[in-house]
């Protein structure tokens, strides 16, 4: 009995840390602008903490503006299986920010 309780008690750790490893794996794809001259980029970033729209904005908004970029829209937040179909399309903004 003892050996069953050990058992479920380690099982239910192990599935409470899942979940905060899944959001360390947390990515965004967005667009951005620079003015004078218009320029325009599309780019992949991680994203830590909660895997949403709102997060990857707020952190990204910071993140570009201190290197002189305008946040335009966040395209969608995703996992770690996405990143290969983007990384193309990205180029040399591809996990940049």
């Amino acid at each position: 009995m003892k050996h069953i309780l050990l058992s479920l008690a380690a099982a239910g750790l192990l599935a409470l840390s899942a979940p905060s490893a899944q959001a360390a794996e947390c990515f965004a794809d967005y667009k951005a602008k620079q003015e004078n001259p218009l320029r325009l980029h599309y780019g992949v970033a991680q994203v830590s903490g909660d895997c949403s729209r709102a997060s990857a904005q707020a952190q990204l908004t910071d993140r570009l503006a201190a290197h002189g970029w305008t946040l335009l829209t966040i395209v969608s937040v995703f996992g770690k299986d996405g990143l290969n179909q983007r990384k193309a399309s990205a180029g040399p903004n591809f996990l940049r920010f």
